[in-house]
């Protein structure tokens, strides 16, 4: 199957379109990956507290990843193990979001993947970016957008758990 970049761009309005493609034109501002693909935690979904094995800790301490208990802590954690960068927001506290971009929206075919419930993908590198507030509503709002990120992984990881881009 392949994606449909074309309609997925007239899905959206002209205006929106073009802010989404300054911002991939310009997503090495936008956009962070890890440095590789990996799998931290496997079996682990998505749930409101997580547990770490004291093994995994000291992993994580060694690697000065604090290890998080809430939701999307290990997701965090796999991304930043994974070499990933997660710049800081202009709010005092605050850092890019780690967004999972296979989150379950914008399927092409009849079904896409939802990371967060799924074992093999809550904690895979691959599938994981930091992103400016601007990028993550990007990929919350805007299918090519959003594909776009998906190919980028395919590039970078041979990532393509749905199996759009390996069989192109």
């Amino acid at each position: 199957m392949q994606v449909p970049f074309d309609l997925l761009r007239r899905q959206t309005a002209p205006d929106v379109m073009a802010v989404a493609d300054q911002v991939w034109e310009k997503r090495d501002h936008f956009i962070r990956w890890p440095r590789e693909a990996l799998l931290l935690m496997p079996g682990i979904v998505r749930i409101p507290y997580h547990t770490y094995s004291d093994e995994l800790k000291a992993k994580l301490r060694a690697a000065k990843v604090a290890p998080d208990s809430r939701s999307n802590g290990p997701a965090i954690a796999a991304f930043l193990l994974a070499g990933g960068e997660r710049p800081t927001r202009t709010a005092v506290g605050r850092s890019w979001s780690v967004h999972h971009i296979y989150d379950g929206q914008f399927p092409v075919g009849d079904t896409i993947l939802r990371a967060v419930t799924d074992g093999r993908y809550f904690t895979h590198s691959a599938g994981l970016v930091a992103v400016h507030p601007l990028a993550d509503a990007l990929a919350d709002e805007v299918p090519y957008f959003a594909w776009l990120l998906r190919l980028e992984a395919f590039r970078r990881f041979r990532f393509d758990p749905d199996h759009v881009f390996s069989h192109e």
